[in-house]
């Protein structure tokens, strides 16, 4: 497929120098549908990308739609802060039904505002507020989000330098992997805890992903996970799981640290909660950590009662049957047999993937070779981005609605990419 650039003129022209997705696909799109999308000279893209995770059931899921549509035509509110509606109760009473108490999970919902960053922040000041304590622990080459608190606890360091001051309160430890399993996991993480010398106060909480995303599609070990969640037992720490961007069933359970069988003290959702791309956050946390006084902790646009829409109508859709999940641990399965395929045949590349559920990173020991594959992928018509500290993993996140018809047809592009840039 042939592209030819257009003009950007006002893109170029008007907006901030801090875009950067338009960059990478330099495409002006006018419709989307299920798995694709489509550009207005015509030109069609499968969509390996999902809105950074935000489109789970994909573009304009006709069930969302339709919803969405009926909602809207009748004037149902749109905008409530927290006043108590009807489209907020059908959420809450969808989301207890279907998803916490076949979990067994006790959580509150909070509604902090719209984006993920605004659930982490509401799930650090939370944790200071009820131990009392200021210091935060996170992991290596995490993402959190931009705004300050969430930057302080994530790793990279072009990020980081976005802020402008110092970012402080967060102290890092290694993530799983990270010292190649040459050391025990949390030694050394104990060892500050235990030293009354190592400068490290005791922590209100630590927050990790199970899944890092951004940070390079690292995957932790339910084992490692477990021994986090025990950890924070024994020192009165508080455990924040960050499943903005692999809950809602993208590893394949709804929430990413149900396979390690652990219950975070408090979680953060956003991107596909609400269902359809609308903004839309929450974070959720033990009862007996809900120890806010009315008010403390608000915003205008938390109650955003079209993503209420949307979210009930996609946890009625697809979480009340069990199906989804196997349908992703399928679509999982062939996704890592494209992979193992691409790496096998370009040994010289030094290539390895590593990925849950339908999210997988194809990491290359030519780090710029990542970008070149997707630069040549959008050529081939596939929008697909990468991740990792040097930009040296191209990340795969289809819809989880996807057919496998065009789960196999974005893989074979991928593989084209591959070879045609090797």
């Amino acid at each position: 497929m042939t592209i030819t650039p257009p003009a950007l003129s006002v893109f170029e022209t008007l907006e901030s120098e801090v875009r950067s997705y338009c960059r990478s696909w330099p495409a002006v799109f006018d419709r989307a549908q299920g798995s694709r999308m489509y550009d207005e000279d015509g030109h069609t893209y499968l969509d390996f990308f999902a809105g950074a995770g935000a489109l789970n059931y994909g573009h304009n899921n006709p069930v969302l739609k339709r919803a969405l549509i009926d909602y809207i035509e009748r004037d149902g509110v749109t905008h409530g802060l927290d006043m108590g509606t009807t489209a907020k109760r059908a959420f809450l009473e969808a989301f207890q039904d279907v998803v916490l108490r076949p979990r067994d999970l006790p959580y509150k919902v909070m509604f902090p505002g719209p984006t993920g960053t605004n659930a982490v922040e509401a799930a650090l000041k939370l944790a200071r507020k009820v131990k009392g304590r200021e210091a935060i622990v996170s992991f290596t080459n995490a993402f959190h989000g931009m705004s300050l608190g969430s930057l302080a606890v994530t790793g990279n360091a072009f990020k980081r330098a976005g802020a402008g001051i110092p970012l402080v309160h967060g102290t890092p430890m290694p993530f799983d992997h990270y010292l190649d399993d040459q050391v025990p996991d949390f030694l050394w993480f104990e060892r500050l805890l235990a030293d009354q010398g190592s400068g490290l106060n005791t922590p209100a909480a630590v927050i990790v992903e199970t899944v890092q995303g951004e940070g390079g599609i690292n995957v932790a070990r339910p084992e490692w996970l477990r021994g986090l969640a025990a950890l924070c037992e024994r020192h009165d720490m508080l455990l924040i799981v960050d499943d903005i961007q692999m809950g809602c069933g993208r590893t394949g359970a709804f929430f990413s640290f149900e396979e390690a069988g652990i219950t975070p003290d408090i979680v953060t959702l956003s991107k596909s909660i609400g269902g359809y791309g609308l903004p839309m956050s929450l974070t959720l946390f033990r009862p007996e950590l809900d120890v806010w006084e009315p008010g403390e902790h608000n915003g205008t646009f938390r109650g955003n009662n079209p993503s209420f829409v949307t979210a009930a109508a996609a946890l009625d859709a697809y979480w009340t049957d069990g199906q989804m999940e196997k349908q992703t641990l399928a679509r999982g399965e062939q996704a890592e047999e494209a992979l193992r395929a691409i790496c096998a045949e370009h040994p010289e590349l030094g290539a390895h993937y590593r990925g849950r559920g339908l999210v997988w990173g194809l990491e290359f020991a030519d780090k710029p070779r990542a970008s070149a594959v997707a630069r040549r992928a959008f050529e081939l018509g596939l929008l697909v981005e990468t991740s990792g500290p040097e930009g040296e993993v191209l990340k795969l996140l289809p819809a989880l609605t996807i057919s496998p018809d065009e789960l196999d047809e974005g893989l074979r592009i991928v593989a084209r990419a591959v070879r045609e840039t090797a």
